[in-house]
C-alpha cells in the first residue's frame, strides 16, 4: 500500500503511459531519422528472436491512474516476465526492461546501437546551444569527458577542505536551538558548495544571490511533463525558463571575465574548464563554458538535495539506524574536522543511509532510449528476445529498486542490505542499483554527490540533535525529477560530540 501511494498519481503514470505516449514518441521521431542501414542489418540478423510479449497501452492509461503505476508495473511483471513492450496503436511501442539481468542492454551498449533520441531535448533551452544535447555524439563524448575529468575522485580530494568550510559557515547560522525545514535549508546549502566548488570563488563571492535566484527560476519552470514533450512550446513557464537561463549565463560570462581579467588560477572545476583541450587543441569558448557549468548544477543540484532529504527523513524516522549513523561519527571523527579519507573510507554506515535512499526514492525513476541496431537479451528465467530497432527501451529504477528477489523486503528502509554480509546490490548483477546509472551511461557526478551529501549529514549528526516534527513526506508529484514533497520540518537542538 505504502509503495502503491508513493507512484499513484499523473506525473507518476509518467512512467507507464505518458513516459510511454510522449516520450518515447520523440525518442522514436529522433530514431527514425537516426536510424540506417547498419540497424536495418541488425534487425534481420535478430531475426529468428521472437518479439517480447505485448500489451495493449490504451487499456493500460485507466489501471495507471487508478491503481498506480508501481502496482500495474508488477502485475505485467508478473504475468508477462522480465521483458514486456507497451504498445500504443502499433506506432509507438516501449519495451520495459525489469530486473538487473535484462539491463545490460540498455546501459552497456554504445551510443550507435542504444541512443538517448530526443528525450534530452529539453535540456537544450535550459544549458544553451552548442553543448551536451544541441551538439553531435562525437562533441558530447568530449564534453562529458572533460566534466568527468574536473570531477575525478583525485581533483576532489582538495575540494573537501572548502566543502567543509561552506558547510561549518553555513550551519554557524542557526541558532541553539529551533525548528527549519530541512529541504530548503539542504537545497541551499548544496547549491552554495556547488557554487565554490563547481563556479569559483567569483560566483559565491559577488553574485550568489543572483545565481540562487536565477537558478531556481531555471528549474521550477523547466522540470514539468510539457516541459520534456514540448520543450519549444511559447508558453510562460518557457518565457521564464529562457530569461533564467539568459541570465545564468551572463552571470557566468562575468564570472569568467573576472577570473581571466585577475590572472589568477583557483582549483575549481571553472578553472579546470578553462585548460581543458578538446583533441584538435581548441580551447572550450565561453559559452561552452557557461552551458557546461549550467549542465553541472542542474545534474547535481536535484540528485543531491532530494537524496539528502530522504536520508535526513529516514534516519529520523528510524532511531536504530540513527543510532548508528551517530556512533560511526563518534568513533571516526569525534571532536575532529572531516577529511577527505575519512568521507570516502571510513564513513560507510552513513554511505549506506545515503545509498538505501537513493535505492527507495531514485530522483530519475525511469530512463528512456531508442533502439539504433537490434540486440538480443536474455532473461532471469533463461527466455530470449530481440529488441528490434526503432522500439524504445525503458528502464524503471523506481520499479527495478523494489523487486523481492533482489532486495528483501524491498519496501523497507535498510541500509545494512548494502554491508560487506549481505551486498544486495551486487549479488543479482551489477545493474541492481541505477541510481547513478550504470555501464557506459553511468554519472560522472556520483563520488561528488556523495562527498559532499557525507560532508554535510557527518557535520548535522556531530553537531545537532535532531527531530522530525512533520509528517514523514510523500513524493513531490509534479516534476519529471522526484523528490519529497512540501516541507520537511525539522527540530534541532545544538550538541558536540565526544570521541569514543
Amino acid at each position: 500500500a505504502a509503495a502503491a501511494a508513493v507512484w499513484f498519481s499523473a506525473i507518476a503514470a509518467v512512467l507507464l503511459a505518458a513516459s510511454t505516449i510522449a516520450v518515447v514518441v520523440v525518442a522514436k521521431m529522433t530514431g527514425k531519422r537516426n536510424g540506417g542501414a547498419a540497424a536495418a542489418a541488425a534487425a534481420a540478423a535478430e531475426a529468428e528472436l521472437p518479439l517480447p510479449p505485448v500489451v495493449s497501452g490504451v487499456s493500460l492509461i485507466i489501471p495507471v491512474i487508478t491503481r498506480g503505476p508501481m502496482a500495474v508495473a508488477d502485475e505485467l511483471y508478473v504475468k508477462l516476465g522480465s521483458v514486456f513492450t507497451v504498445s500504443f496503436l502499433g506506432v509507438v511501442k516501449a519495451t520495459f526492461l525489469v530486473g538487473p539481468e535484462v539491463q545490460g542492454g540498455f546501459y552497456s551498449r554504445p551510443e550507435s546501437e542504444v541512443h538517448q533520441g530526443g528525450t534530452y531535448r529539453m535540456t537544450v533551452p535550459m544549458f544553451g546551444r552548442g553543448v551536451m544535447y544541441d551538439v553531435d555524439v562525437a562533441t558530447r563524448s568530449e564534453q562529458i569527458a572533460v566534466c568527468f575529468e574536473a570531477l575525478r575522485p583525485t581533483k576532489l580530494r582538495s575540494s573537501t577542505v572548502t566543502m567543509v568550510r561552506e558547510t561549518e559557515e553555513y550551519f554557524a547560522k542557526w541558532g541553539e536551538q529551533g525548528t527549519v525545514d530541512l529541504k530548503r535549508e539542504l537545497d541551499l546549502l548544496i547549491l552554495t558548495i556547488a557554487s565554490r566548488v563547481l563556479l569559483g570563488k567569483e560566483v559565491r563571492e559577488t553574485m550568489f544571490a543572483d545565481v540562487v535566484a536565477s537558478f531556481h527560476e531555471l528549474m521550477d519552470n523547466s522540470m514539468h511533463l510539457i516541459s520534456l514533450c514540448f520543450p519549444n512550446l511559447p508558453i510562460p513557464r518557457h518565457r521564464r525558463r529562457d530569461t533564467a537561463s539568459a541570465r545564468l549565463k551572463e552571470l557566468f560570462s562575468r564570472a569568467i571575465q573576472l577570473r581571466r581579467g585577475s590572472g589568477r588560477a583557483e582549483d575549481d572545476v571553472l578553472q579546470r574548464f578553462f585548460e581543458s583541450r578538446y583533441r584538435d587543441g581548441r580551447a572550450m569558448s565561453n559559452n561552452e563554458i557557461t552551458g557546461m557549468l549550467i549542465a553541472l548544477v542542474v545534474a547535481g543540484q536535484h540528485m543531491s538535495s532530494s537524496a539528502s532529504t530522504w536520508t535526513g527523513a529516514f534516519l529520523l524516522r528510524d532511531p536504530k539506524h540513527l543510532a548508528a549513523a551517530v556512533d560511526e561519527q563518534r568513533r571516526l571523527i569525534g571532536d575532529d574536522r572531516v577529511d577527505y579519507d575519512a568521507l570516502t573510507t571510513g564513513m560507510s554506515t552513513l554511505h549506506r543511509c545515503i545509498k538505501e535512499a537513493l535505492r527507495m526514492h531514485p530522483p530519475a525513476p525511469a530512463l528512456v532510449r531508442t533502439v539504433r541496431r537490434g540486440f538480443a537479451v536474455r532473461t532471469r528465467e533463461g527466455k530470449e528476445y530481440r529488441m528490434p530497432a526503432g522500439h524504445s527501451v525503458v528502464s524503471y529504477a523506481a520499479f527495478n529498486h523494489r523487486l523481492g528477489y533482489v532486495y528483501r523486503d524491498p519496501d523497507e528502509y535498510d541500509p545494512e542490505r548494502f554491508g560487506p554480509e549481505r551486498k544486495e546490490d551486487r549479488v543479482a548483477g551489477k545493474f541492481s542499483f541505477t541510481a547513478f546509472g550504470g555501464g557506459r551511461h553511468a554519472c560522472l557526478g556520483e563520488h561528488y554527490a556523495f562527498l559532499k551529501m557525507k560532508v554535510i549529514w557527518s557535520y548535522l549528526l556531530r553537531n545537532f540533535e535532531l527531530e522530525l516534527v512533520s509528517p514523514f513526506p510523500e513524493v513531490e508529484l509534479n516534476n519529471i525529477m522526484l523528490g519529497p514533497r512540501g516541507e520537511v520540518m525539522v527540530r534541532y537542538k545544538r550538541r558536540k560530540l565526544t570521541s569514543t
